[in-house]
């Protein structure tokens, strides 16, 4: 990753660089941010800029074969250490076995280089158990680092979240830190210097990161979303580039649950049963997780019908497409049928979380929704 990628933080930037003009290269930094922070990225900026063979104009160069390897995560004179746990696949805990690295690299590329604790759990199938970086990670940082570099002036060895290091591995790293191999680099990625053993923090030197502003964020998803979900994204999200994505990953799935909710209430309304024969085909091709994010959304909406009947507009928080629907369906969601309405839908819901066939459920609850739509009708 080059400097040049990643949005804003010019004057951050400006310090890392000025460091490494002036031969001011510690041995052990700790780039401290906030969750959603550029801190990762402008580490590997960092780490790529110091290896590059051909600098130029504050950047790495992109094109030698320093960079090539470092844009691909592959240079073998990078190394990672990250929170860990056993998983079916994975028997023996550590950032060094090779299933977990690739997983490391691929969340690295898909979440261009910001992803929280919580997406890396998910992303190694651990979201139910607390990872750590364990004695054995702690013994593969001294042996790697005991050998001499491959091919680049620095041997680099990041290590993300050091908040989960385990009190038993940081013995092992506390020599090593405070007396490193000739030309070697720690680099830290922290949220939170509370969480940190004081005899590591204590030999690093701290480099604060701040959050993105609210102009660089926008700036960032331009080419991701349209303009007005960018600058939504970006007002809500606090600095945090992690929030403001999965802001915008709501909004693009809340925008499938309106339409495919939509044509489901207009074939139950007609009960067109070939149309909700097919509809049940398609719903029952998603997960179980995603079934049920579409039934939770159709009960926000039933709601909000309800809403409109007994509030008028003032209390309906909702615009386009999604309002005119509310406005029109209204009339058919009232004191008739919507506490059946909401029973049968969350009825529908406890099954799916039960396993049951979601052909059956589906089926069964539109033919239900069929009926009670026709029985609120003025």
């Amino acid at each position: 990753m080059k400097f040049k990628d990643i949005t804003g933080l010019e004057e951050t930037k400006k310090h890392l660089i000025q460091t490494v003009s002036d031969n001011r290269i510690s041995h052990a930094q700790l780039f401290l941010g906030p969750e959603g922070s550029g801190n990762l990225a402008l580490a590997l900026a960092y780490a790529q800029y110091i290896n590059c063979t051909n600098k130029q104009d504050g950047d790495s160069c992109g094109t030698c074969s320093s960079c090539v390897k470092f844009e691909k995560l592959i240079h073998p004179d990078l190394h990672f250490i990250f929170p860990v746990a056993k998983t079916k696949e994975v028997k023996e805990a550590s950032s060094r076995d090779n299933t977990f690295l690739s997983k490391w690299r691929e969340i690295l590329l898909e979440k261009d280089y910001h992803f929280s604790l919580n997406e890396w759990y998910k992303k190694i199938g651990i979201e139910n158990k607390q990872g750590s970086i364990n004695t054995q990670d702690a013994k593969s940082v001294v042996q790697t680092l005991s050998y001499k570099s491959y091919e680049s002036e620095y041997k680099i060895m990041l290590i993300w979240m050091p908040e989960l290091l385990h009190l038993s591995a940081a013995p092992r790293l506390l020599k090593i830190i405070e007396e490193p191999p000739e030309k070697t680099l720690f680099l830290f990625i922290a949220n939170n210097t509370d969480k940190i053993i004081k005899t590591i923090l204590s030999r690093t030197q701290i480099f604060k990161i701040p959050s993105y502003n609210k102009a660089e964020i926008k700036s960032y998803f331009l080419d991701k979303t349209t303009p007005e979900k960018a600058d939504i994204a970006a007002h809500l999200s606090n600095g945090n580039i992690i929030a403001a994505r999965k802001t915008i990953e709501v909004s693009e799935i809340d925008k499938y649950n309106f339409v495919t909710f939509r044509n489901w209430m207009r074939i139950c309304f007609k009960a067109d049963f070939l149309a909700i024969a097919d509809f049940v085909n398609n719903i029952s091709k998603h997960v179980r997780e995603e079934q049920k994010n579409f039934l939770r959304y159709s009960l926000n909406l039933v709601r909000f019908c309800v809403v409109k009947n007994y509030s008028g507009d003032e209390l309906v928080r909702l615009a386009g497409e999604e309002k005119k629907f509310v406005n029109d369906f209204s009339p058919f969601i009232n004191n008739k049928n919507a506490e059946q309405i909401y029973t049968e839908i969350n009825n529908a819901i406890y099954h799916i979380e039960r396993n049951a066939k979601s052909e059956i459920i589906f089926t069964d609850l539109s033919i239900k929704l069929s009926r009670l739509i026709h029985m609120g009708k003025k």
